[in-house]
């Protein structure tokens, strides 16, 4: 823990740790800086066409000038006080107008020094000529007893000149580092490409990180680690780094959610911790010798992929996916291995893309959109197996999807049928989504073996031809719309009226009449005949 800090110290906004900052009563609030790099004062300085000179306020005015000191930005001010129009880390510039009489005094040089540094000011730079032809002693003593660095500013360089110069700096330094972020991207991908993914993953990022990365197993234990912390306390590191996953770590029952990330300082050691977006618990863990502006986004990069690998393989619903499929390959029912994929019911979902045919990737999304990762594409359609406790399946853009019921597994045959006619209706009617329905009628006074059997009787001159059953249900299910039928069905309309007429004719029977429509649309619920494929005569 650090010593309490008087208030006047630059920088300082608190202590650091595993459960986040906490602020230093009396303490003035850290700068608030903009999201680019600092600048280097010693950048600054190196500049040949500024003419900057370092003059007070370094330890060291030879070869290590301003080492440490970095600047966010550049402010010119003729304040006598400053302080209000500072955010902090500034390069302050003036050219002395705000000073009493011809060189000021120590006392009003100490207050004006004073307040910059209560500010978060970085450095001053003091401009020669036209008020003052050298820099006053009593600033240039007043920014040695503060600790301020002091620039004189030759007469030849502009005080815009030294901010656009500033700026400049800034531009290449946030060039590099995305240069950087970029690489280090590329390089862990191609490392979570290879035949041992987890593995390359951490050797890769501790090579960019400079430092050691860790991956923790979800009861704590350590998966996998690479690199190493040169000069470091490696047991007083790695026991620092294992307390800080246990933060990010998700807590069942605890009070809140856990943070997704952390961060604390350990034997000069800067430590990260990041909770892997699977939700079984696995975090990434980083240690580097220093934390430059793009390490994060490079860790986050790596936990990105680790998430990523470590979700399905690991998780204990990818290994019962996994073995479900196998069982299926080798013979065995759908009921026997549907408890390997949870308990419960399922819903079908058929969805068609509104525009070009759907490829793996749209596919996926959409599995996942809806909540499941059984997913199967089919032609121009794709079907989704969803849990039916988790949430409701819902429209989803640039999808036209039809819902089944919730189903048991040795329902889903069936349901996969009440998917496919529903989502025939919603592209008839234009509906984003169609759900079959699931409200009980008057059909259920009726034992379905019995409703079964006079289903087959009453469609018995039409069964032979699954086409014509399903042109008429289709056609019964859109209100004898001849039009919509032919879009559900992916068939001309002259088509439809032909098979319509055709089935009249074999149940000789007024189609007009709506006690007719009635008697058929009940057998035509209960019969389990499968649908034909679109334009199939």
């Amino acid at each position: 823990m650090a010593d309490t800090v008087p208030p006047g110290t630059p920088g300082v906004t608190g202590v650091s740790g595993p459960t986040g900052v906490t602020g230093t009563p009396g303490a003035p609030a850290g700068p608030a800086v903009p999201p680019t790099p600092p600048v280097p004062l010693t950048a600054l300085l190196a500049r040949g066409d500024l003419g900057l000179r370092l003059i007070a306020g370094s330890s060291d005015t030879g070869g290590a000038e301003g080492a440490g000191t970095v600047v966010h930005w550049a402010h010119t001010s003729e304040m006598s006080d400053p302080y209000p129009y500072l955010l902090g880390g500034e390069l302050l510039l003036t050219a002395g107008v705000h000073i009493p009489g011809a060189d000021g005094s120590d006392a009003y040089f100490d207050a004006y020094v004073s307040r910059i540094v209560e500010a978060g000011g970085a450095a001053l730079g003091f401009g020669l000529a036209p008020v003052h032809d050298t820099v006053p002693r009593a600033l240039v003593a007043a920014c040695d007893r503060h600790g301020l660095p002091l620039l004189e500013v030759p007469p030849r360089t502009t005080f815009s000149g030294v901010a656009r110069a500033v700026w400049q700096l800034m531009a290449q330094a946030r060039h590099t580092e995305l240069r950087r972020v970029t690489e280090a991207q590329q390089s862990l991908a191609a490392a979570a490409a290879r035949p041992d993914p987890v593995p390359s993953v951490l050797r890769r990022l501790a090579q960019r990180m400079g430092g050691r990365t860790l991956l923790y197993a979800p009861d704590g234990s350590r998966v996998a680690s690479a690199g190493r912390l040169p000069g470091a306390a490696a047991d007083a590191v790695d026991g620092a780094l294992a307390a800080l996953a246990a933060v990010v770590r998700p807590a069942g029952g605890g009070p809140g959610p856990a943070p997704t990330s952390a961060t604390d300082t350990v034997a000069g050691a800067h430590l990260a911790a990041y909770a892997l977006g699977t939700g079984q618990g696995f975090v990434l863990g980083v240690a580097a010798p220093h934390r430059d502006p793009g390490d994060h986004t490079i860790a986050s990069v790596g936990a990105v992929l680790l998430s990523l690998l470590t979700g399905e393989h690991q998780s204990d619903t990818g290994a019962a996916r996994s073995s479900a499929l196998v069982r299926l390959l080798l013979g065995a029912a759908p009921p026997e291995v549907a408890p390997l994929l949870g308990e419960g019911l399922w819903t079908v979902v058929h969805a068609r893309p509104d525009g070009p045919g759907p490829d793996p990737v749209t596919a996926s999304a959409l599995g996942a959109a809806l909540g499941s990762t059984l997913v199967d594409t089919d032609r121009d359609v794709v079907r989704v197996l969803v849990p039916a406790g988790l949430r409701e399946p819902s429209a989803q853009a640039g999808w036209t999807c039809g819902v089944s019921a919730p189903a048991a597994p040795h329902e889903w045959p069936a349901a996969d049928l009440q998917a496919a006619r529903a989502l025939a209706r919603a592209r008839a009617t234009r509906t984003a989504l169609v759900r079959h329905g699931e409200h009980p009628g008057l059909a259920g006074l009726v034992v379905p073996e019995e409703a079964a059997a006079h289903a087959r009787a009453v469609l018995a001159p039409v069964a032979g031809n699954p086409a014509l059953t399903e042109t008429l249900r289709t056609w019964l299910s859109l209100h004898g719309s001849w039009d919509r039928t032919a879009v559900a069905l992916a068939v001309h309309r002259n088509t439809v009226r032909q098979r319509v007429a055709r089935c009249a004719a074999l149940l000789d029977t007024d189609l007009d009449d709506p006690d007719v429509r009635m008697e058929l649309w009940f057998a035509l619920r209960h019969a389990q005949d499968p649908p034909p494929e679109p334009g199939r005569e």
